[in-house]
């Protein structure tokens, strides 16, 4: 069977699986609270006049904000519609990935097909702050597959193809790009003696430039270190600090490395080794240096070594020892279509069983798709807000209304938000201002649920607020009511 053949039979499974175990696919979830906003204010400049600075100190990082709104001036659809185009996509470029990949390392089309499924069963990469797969669009998804994409084409002795391709996924996201890059850049030098010296010129070229934009150029100010307040407003967020995790963390993490080495060992031992393949482990095993080398800036408190979050690197290694374990199973020393069928049966079965348990069990509530914001309470309360407060308006709600409503004030709303505690804090990682901005409000704010009349009069007046959305009684005059959600006018 082609690979075309192949893929396209297991796209549509794939992409099924894979949601289902991510709880199905919701639009404005999770970091899309700060991705959307960025993307809605260069569709339209007039949204977010207060919240900008915030919205920018991340954004102005990448250009997936420019590409998406470009996207969705010039096609005929909506933000929502778009979105899922773009996380089918993501997911489509794994699957190829690792369809490719899998034809050069494996023998057999079952084994291929049992690693595919085994991609579907999304995990936590443990104390990153990253998972596997996530059930929205997300540009570090968009940029992991792209960077899959890359190792597949230089499995195939490429080396033009896999640089624009990891291009392309660095203009998407910066940081998994470069693990990329830095995994394939040591992979090449490794498999082609005769481009050590232009690497090596590039590499010296990038360095250089990287050098002025730390110390001159757009990312100064990076290379000094965090001071004791912006890093307490950080303690929440611990998979920056790779040096407080527990010993299970690193026992699990420095695994991968053990395990890739031993299955390659096998591999060798058996003739199954393809082209490149020793290349290929060796870049990835240099991550290890890479995360080791940004450790050592760690207990210096350099911004940069923690707004890289090096630890994600073990998402990789993740990658490719999944693809070795699915061929020690499913062909291993003894290779054959029986072994393989078995092992892709069972991978299949198991990504079914723990699709129906999440969709069933963990999460019944959710729906297996909401392309758009949903209609609930929240959601009508937020579909007010954009069609009639003024897009100048403030917005007062609870601190952690995006994790509890499912979509943030600023994704659903198109408006200001006082503060959103979880996705505020996490950008306050780019910016001290920002970080002291997000502690000095939710100080001010204090307990959301005690927060009485006067109160919100005086923040209103302090900082400019408009509308209180919250399902408690309080003595305002209301704007909108929806259920239990209201509404209320704060001036």
């Amino acid at each position: 069977m082609s690979r075309a053949s192949l893929f396209a039979m297991c796209l549509i499974p794939f992409v099924i699986l894979a949601t289902f175990n991510s709880a199905g696919y919701r639009y404005g979830a999770s970091d899309q609270a700060f991705y959307l906003p960025a993307i809605l204010e260069r569709i339209d400049p007039a949204l977010f006049p207060r919240d900008s600075d915030l919205i920018r100190s991340q954004a102005t990082l990448t250009l997936v904000d420019e590409t998406v709104a470009a996207l969705a001036r010039a096609l005929p659809t909506d933000l929502p519609a778009l979105f899922a185009v773009l996380y089918i996509a993501s997911l489509a470029l794994l699957a190829w990935g690792a369809l490719s990949i899998a034809g050069r390392l494996y023998r057999t089309t079952w084994a291929a097909v049992a690693l595919v499924a085994a991609l579907t069963l999304r995990h936590a990469i443990t104390r990153t702050g990253t998972n596997t797969l996530e059930g929205y669009f997300h540009p570090r998804q968009l940029a992991f597959g792209l960077g899959v994409l890359a190792v597949a084409l230089f499995l195939r002795r490429g080396a033009a193809w896999p640089a624009v391709v990891l291009t392309c996924a660095a203009l998407l996201h910066p940081t998994t790009a470069l693990w990329f890059i830095v995994w394939l850049g040591v992979a090449t030098m490794v498999a082609e003696p005769r481009l050590r010296a232009p690497l090596a010129l590039v590499a010296a070229s990038g360095l250089v430039l990287g050098v002025w934009a730390l110390t001159l150029g757009p990312l100064q100010g990076r290379l000094n270190p965090m001071d004791i307040e912006w890093l307490q407003t950080l303690e929440s967020k611990d998979y920056l600090f790779p040096l407080q995790w527990p010993l299970s963390a690193w026992l699990v993490n420095l695994a991968y490395a053990p395990v890739i080495i031993w299955i390659y060992t096998t591999r060798r031992s058996t003739g199954a080794i393809a082209p490149r393949e020793r290349a290929l482990v060796a870049g990835c095993l240099s991550l290890l240096l890479v995360f080791a080398c940004a450790l050592m800036l760690h207990p210096w408190r350099i911004a940069l070594a923690i707004q890289l979050q090096p630890a994600r690197i073990f998402w990789l290694l993740d990658f490719l020892a999944t693809v070795y374990v699915v061929w020690l199973l499913a062909e291993g020393t003894d290779p054959g279509p029986r072994r393989a069928i078995t092992v892709a049966a069972v991978v299949i079965s198991l990504t079914i069983a723990r699709s129906a348990y999440v969709a069933a069990v963990r999460f019944p509530e959710r729906s297996p798709a909401a392309i758009g914001i949903p209609d609930s309470d929240w959601g009508r309360v937020m579909a007010w807000a954009r069609t009639s407060s003024a897009a100048s308006s403030g917005w007062l709600a609870d601190p952690v209304h995006a994790a509890r409503y499912g979509t943030s004030v600023r994704v659903a709303g198109h408006r200001d938000v006082f503060v959103e505690e979880i996705k505020d804090t996490a950008v306050g990682m780019y910016s001290r201002p920002v970080a002291m901005r997000t502690r000095d409000r939710l100080e001010a704010l204090g307990h959301f649920g005690e927060l009485e009349v006067p109160r919100a009069r005086e923040l209103a007046a302090q900082y400019g607020l408009d509308y209180l959305a919250t399902d408690r009684l309080l003595d305002l005059p209301i704007a909108y009511r929806s259920g239990e959600m209201r509404v209320y006018r704060l001036r």
